[in-house]
Formats: structure tokens, sequence, C-alpha cells
């Protein structure tokens, strides 16, 4: 079974009758980070691609920016405990707690580097792009309980994440990307979640230049994406969608 999937017994009630059945729910998995042997952050995940959402949280606390900044990144046994060592042996000022889907305290993203990428996006790709997104998201098929995010290029879809965190699935995204030294300027970041300020910077801090989300994103993230020459597409479902940054950047 898929860690991140836990069967347990619930009571289903269901007009004037109840019954109780087996029922499949996300699971919670609080997993441990350590960084030049000090523990740095625990995180509240499923369980599923720990090295690359360690590596990619890290990356997004721009702490390692490539592949060479990392001397080891191993996993325990048990799959609850990163340990990660740099080649720069330094641990940064970070206020250690549970993080969920969000609560990343700092954002390095603001006031760095604009993207400026040629990519052009067909709306018609686009579409298809979401449509195969969906079609992956096994974990939130079975339980309800869970986002998904991708990173695609041109020619489809690369890989796929699953997390209770939206926040989350970028980092392992961020993360795969860079273990397999995969040059995301002119990729796309697929999502189903929410597109808040925090995804906008931990997207812009992976050089990528394109957001594509299912649902819709804030006005802070909106503003955010200009500064940093992001295009961020929305609300994609029903073969429609809402661009609301950059929109020249895609084409119909």
């Amino acid at each position: 079974m898929n860690r991140g999937l836990k069967q347990i017994e619930i009571l289903q009630i269901e007009k004037n009758s109840s019954s109780v059945i087996p029922d499949y729910v996300i699971a919670e998995i609080h997993v441990d980070l350590f960084l030049n042997d000090t523990k740095f952050t625990t995180i509240a995940c499923t369980g599923n691609d720990v090295k690359d959402m360690a590596v990619g949280f890290l990356r997004s606390q721009e702490i390692v920016m490539e592949s060479g900044d990392l001397v080891q990144c191993e996993v325990s046994p048990d799959g609850n405990r990163v340990y990660v060592v740099t080649k720069e042996k330094r641990i940064p000022d970070f206020h250690e707690s549970i993080l969920s889907s969000g609560a990343k305290e700092r954002i390095p993203g603001e006031g760095g580097r604009k993207i400026e990428s040629p990519i052009t996006i067909p709306a018609k790709y686009v579409l298809k792009l979401m449509k195969d997104l969906l079609a992956l998201s096994s974990l939130h098929k079975a339980t309800h309980g869970t986002h998904c995010s991708a990173l695609a290029g041109m020619d489809g879809i690369i890989t796929a994440r699953e997390d209770i965190g939206r926040h989350n699935t970028i980092d392992m995204l961020g993360g795969y990307a860079l273990l397999k030294r995969i040059d995301c300027s002119d990729k796309m970041i697929l999502t189903t979640g929410r597109v808040s300020s925090e995804i906008v910077n931990k997207v812009w801090t992976l050089g990528v230049p394109v957001i594509v989300s299912r649902s819709a994103p804030t006005s802070r993230a909106i503003n955010l994406s200009k500064d940093a020459g992001i295009t961020i597409v929305g609300y994609v479902r029903n073969a429609r969608m809402k661009v609301y940054s950059l929109a020249e950047r895609v084409i119909f």
C-alpha cells in the first residue's frame, strides 16, 4: 500500500441508514530534517518522496542551490528522518517548528532576479496538461485529501508529486529537478492548489517561468509574479482558463 494511505473503519451515514465500512484516509507523517548534524525542522507530509522534499525545501530557503552544494543526503530506514550534509557547513537561523502546508518562515525569492524566458504555450496545451495532471492524482482520487503538482515541459509532464501540503509538492519537484540536474528555465509548474505568494516565491527560486493552476491565485501572488517574471494561469478547467500575469506567454 502507498505510504500516504491509511485504511481505517468509519461510520457511513446515508439517508436513513448507517454502516461501518473500511475507508482510506491520507496519512500525516512528521519527517525530521537534519542539516549538518543539527535538527533543522520538522515537516508534516504524507511520507512519500521525502528526499526530494527535503532537498527542495532547502533549495526554497536558498541553502542548497545546485547538486554540487550537497555532500550527502540520506533517508532513515523508517523514512521519518532525512540527513543532509552540505559543502558549506552552516546552520541558518530558522525557527524550528512543525511545518505543514505553508508555514515557511523565510521568503528568499522577493527581490531576486526577474525571470527572463521566451517560452510561449498554446492554450490548448495548457488544458491538456491539466487533464494529464488530474489523471495522475491517485492519492486524491482515493482520499480527496491531497494536492498534486507536476513539473512539465513542451513534451509533457516530467514528474508529478502528491502531498497533504501544496507547498510540499513544489518542494518535491524542486528537489527532484536539482538532484536530476534539470534546467527549469523553460519548464512549467502545474498544480491543483491555490497559488499564494509563498508558492510564487518557491517557483521563483526554481527559475520556472510559468505556473498553471486548477485553482486561483491571491492578489499578492499576482503582484509578486509580475516582479518575478512569472506567468500565472489559473482556474484551468472545463475548457476555460484565466491568465493573471504576463499573458503574452499564452497563445491561442
